[in-house]
């Protein structure tokens, strides 16, 4: 399922490059949504990126987790587990979304593209499960623990969000997380549990 979604997601991504006109009629633009009533942008932004680096990163993050917690779900819940991830990454196309969607609803100007959200979800779902996992960040020569990064992204991304200048979704990524958080550890038995045995013994 995780190499359908980015199969999908790489497919679209590349027919958007060259074609603006699919580009703008997917990209999430709150201003539209509330006055058009064009509410397929609450998912479909998700399948155009900003460029091949845009497109590439996320769908490299999405490959290297993804497959971890697609095999932790199927591991739980047998073929329901394939329901439960795409939830997961659907989920958090939808929630990383909504408090731009409030904040911006009234801005013409305003669009977002890219699947960050769903995957900072399908990444704190695996911080979740193996928070003693380690994860690496060019340019820094070793591994952080898979806890202390899902702490310090947060930070950084609503710090960001707040006062940040550059044309990067934080808010999205931030509730993407979130998400990505909750929903794992209200499905997932014992999950909470686990990851403080795992981190405390």
């Amino acid at each position: 399922m995780n190499l359908i979604l980015i199969a999908v997601t790489v497919i679209v991504s590349i027919v958007a490059f060259g074609n603006r006109e699919l580009f703008d009629r997917l990209k999430f633009t709150p201003y539209q949504i509330k006055n058009q009533r064009q509410s397929w942008r609450f998912l479909s932004y998700a399948l155009v990126h900003a460029g091949w680096l845009h497109l590439l990163i996320n769908m490299w993050v999405l490959y290297s987790f993804g497959s971890i917690v697609e095999r932790t779900f199927q591991l739980q819940f047998g073929m329901k587990g394939l329901f439960y991830y795409v939830l997961l990454y659907v989920g958090g196309i939808l929630f990383s979304t909504l408090f731009d969607y409030g904040k911006y609803k009234n801005n013409v100007y305003y669009s977002a593209v890219g699947a960050s959200g769903a995957v900072s979800a399908v990444v704190f779902a695996s911080i979740l499960i193996f928070p003693t996992g380690g994860i690496m960040l060019f340019p820094i020569p070793f591994s952080i623990p898979s806890w202390l990064f899902g702490i310090l992204y947060l930070v950084y991304s609503a710090y960001m969000a707040r006062n940040g200048k550059d044309n990067v979704g934080h808010s999205a990524h931030f509730w993407g997380a979130v998400f990505g958080l909750v929903f794992t550890a209200i499905v997932v038995p014992h999950v909470i549990e686990t990851f403080i045995r795992q981190l405390f013994g």
